[in-house]
């Protein structure tokens, strides 16, 4: 008994003397101590994700009035081909006169839980995808393809949108709620408030509503953005190699921003559609699905309406890009 305890104690003093030492060693340097937290394996595995939903969640609270203003855009005039055409100046009047300046944030909640999980799985997935590319071309002394950096955006961007898709729901849901007459609307607290009333009175499935053209959509905006960026950064540091790295990032980023919104807008306007639509009296739903809806917006209202508020939808897009991807640059910088 008393050997067995003397090993428990000396054991104890060990384990002790250990922490002690590390504490020690971490104040003393704690530059040190930083990177061998950083370059531990779960961390390096866990840090894409991380950075990449920090730099989503900043890049939405700085855009989120302008994606307000995109949704109510998209959701004017349903199923009318004709009649006035809604400008983002007019619907932002129209906000603000019956609101106030922070009606412009109406669903921020929704947006940041949005981010927290899609562009967190997207940018954490892509950066993944990428380093595994990446170490098998050094490996075979060749470099990452067009085609490979494709294939790793379209492949994030799906397998990121079925995870973000109820957050992305309980946003259109929150944003299209002031379109309603004020005895019809739900006035969701929070996101989580809407989430729960959606799956309470529509089911847990209808959190997934819309979820196809979310999937299609997420693919032709990360092939747009995450694929473009990375091409771009490499075809300006041999093309243009004059330029800095903060240029070249810029550069890139606006690039990416461009195409993220020319092969996202159609599928993103459908996405909207279907995520705000609800049962009629007659217990019907206006759209039987993706592709019903597809045809019956080009009958009604005309194939240029999947590119209406295309101006608006850019200029939501291309800086939510532009910052998203050079805030995560810049994070991958600091914990290199």
């Amino acid at each position: 008994m008393s050997s067995s305890a003397t090993r428990l104690k000396e054991g104890a003093r060990s384990a002790a003397q250990k922490v002690e030492t590390a504490a020690s060693e971490a104040a003393n340097n704690p530059v040190q101590a930083k990177n061998d937290f950083l370059h531990l394996p779960v961390t390096r595995a866990a840090l894409p994700f991380v950075n990449g939903g920090l730099a989503g969640m900043f890049a939405t609270a700085v855009i989120q009035p302008i994606d307000m203003i995109k949704v109510r855009l998209q959701l004017a005039g349903e199923g009318v081909k004709t009649g006035p055409k809604p400008t983002p100046l007019s619907v932002t009047k129209e906000i603000l006169a019956q609101g106030k300046v922070l009606d412009l944030y109406t669903g921020l909640s929704a947006g940041l839980l949005r981010q927290a999980v899609y562009t967190t799985a997207r940018l954490g997935f892509f950066d993944t995808f990428q380093n595994t590319l990446q170490a098998r071309a050094e490996k075979n002394g060749t470099s990452v393809s067009f085609a490979e950096r494709a294939a790793a955006g379209l492949t994030a961007g799906g397998l990121a949108a079925m995870v973000g898709n109820p957050a992305d729901l309980a946003l259109i849901r929150m944003q299209s709620d002031g379109l309603k007459p004020k005895d019809q609307r739900a006035n969701y607290r929070s996101v989580f408030d809407a989430l729960k009333r959606i799956a309470g009175a529509e089911g847990v499935t209808a959190l997934w509503s819309g979820a196809t053209p979310t999937v299609i959509r997420a693919m032709a905006l990360n092939f747009g953005q995450l694929t473009f960026f990375a091409e771009s950064k490499t075809q300006l540091k041999q093309r243009a190699p004059q330029l800095s790295e903060g240029q070249q990032r810029f550069g890139a980023s606006a690039i990416a921003g461009f195409f993220a919104s020319f092969f996202s807008l159609p599928f993103d306007f459908i996405k909207t559609r279907l995520q705000k639509q609800q049962r009629g009296p007659d217990g019907k739903l206006p759209y039987a699905g993706f592709m019903d809806c597809a045809k019956k917006v080009i009958r009604d209202e005309g194939l240029l309406r999947f590119y209406r508020g295309f101006s608006t939808y850019y200029v939501r897009i291309a800086p939510h890009a532009m910052i998203t991807l050079i805030v995560a640059d810049y994070l991958k910088l600091i914990t290199a």
